[in-house]
């Protein structure tokens, strides 16, 4: 049967946090490949127009950002710098990347990162998932963006804001990638980036769409999770979840739609019996135990699922973009799909 030990507390990255941070600590929670997936996310062609073709025509000047004050999640009101030189984002890197901003710290739990950005943070130090108070201010930020509510709570939030202007995103904005994306594109004066690159990403969406639906018709498939001996598997509305289920019209499996509402994770605690119920034509594994997990894996239930007994399981490991969300992880989770199911 399922099991439910691991419900959603705060917004559902930090759920997901807590599971990397429980990866990482027993076997070496969040989101998806190459460069030219991220220059699709991150920018866009911008065509020729009437206007760039009229040589006696005066270029026009962008006005000059100004220091702006708004309102947060929280209520309160923060004055954002003109231009943010210096911003610390922790696990809203893939939005920066997104946007071309290179934030002065990326997020980290004991060895380990983001592992789908190490490209395009490779410089970048690590700060711990937790903010400890001496290290943001050694970097020194400008301007500081905090995911959730819950991860400022008694006092903290003052303690940060002391060291730079701290904007709360909350959880009702960060538990929608794409709202994200804009509402930091705002923030940091880069809303037309944010819109090319959601607008690039939806493109991507509904070519990748087509296709795959051209290539698997009415399959089903289940995205699960091995790690630390434990299988646990994606909702449909978040995470890849949502980009599989969502974004590319895939057919659900039967399991997902059990799980009660009010239990619902991005990942979800399934064991192994329940498990062995699982119908889908095809499975996504993000293989986090590849050691441990083998005498799983290598078992009579697993490998009497259909899916597995057919050879329809596509591995991926926990460096990829499986585990997050946004529009740099997502981009690079389409790209996986299609390699799996487009040949």
């Amino acid at each position: 049967m399922f099991s439910f030990n691991l419900k959603r507390s705060g917004s559902m990255k930090l759920v997901l946090a807590g599971l990397m941070t429980m990866t990482v600590l027993l076997t070496a929670c969040g989101n998806n490949n190459n460069s030219n997936a991220a220059n699709n996310v991150g920018a866009a062609t911008t065509a020729p127009t009437a206007a760039a073709e009229a040589t006696t025509a005066p270029a026009e000047t962008a006005a000059p950002a100004a220091e702006k004050t708004v309102t947060d999640a929280m209520g309160h009101e923060v004055t954002v710098p003109a231009n943010p030189q210096r911003v610390l984002a922790s696990y809203l890197e893939d939005y920066l990347v997104a946007l071309g901003v290179t934030p002065v710290a990326q997020w980290s739990v004991p060895n380990g990162i983001q592992d789908y950005l190490a490209a395009e943070l490779k410089d970048v130090p690590t700060i711990s998932y937790d903010l400890p108070l001496e290290a943001v201010t050694s970097f020194a930020p400008d301007f500081h963006i905090v995911q959730s509510e819950s991860s400022v709570q008694n006092g903290l939030y003052d303690q940060l804001n002391k060291i730079a202007p701290t904007y709360v995103l909350g959880d009702e904005i960060s538990k929608d990638w794409r709202k994200t994306l804009l509402k930091i594109g705002e923030l940091l004066n880069k809303t037309p980036e944010a819109e090319a690159a959601l607008e690039a990403y939806e493109q991507k969406a509904a070519d990748a769409k087509t296709k795959i639906a051209a290539a698997i018709g009415d399959d089903s498939v289940a995205i699960l999770w091995l790690v630390s001996k434990n299988f646990y598997i994606v909702d449909e509305t978040r995470s890849s979840g949502a980009v599989l289920y969502g974004d590319l019209g895939l057919k659900l499996p039967n399991l997902v739609t059990e799980i009660p509402a009010e239990s619902r994770a991005t990942w979800n605690p399934i064991s192994l019996e329940k498990l062995s119920e699982l119908t889908a034509d095809h499975i996504i594994l993000v293989n986090s135990d590849k050691a441990d997990g083998a005498e799983i894996t290598d078992g009579p239930i697993w490998k009497g699922i259909p899916a597995v007994k057919a050879g329809n399981v596509h591995e991926f490991s926990a460096a990829t973009s499986w585990l997050y969300s946004g529009p740099v992880a997502n981009s690079k989770t389409i790209d996986d799909v299609l390699s799996s199911f487009v040949k």
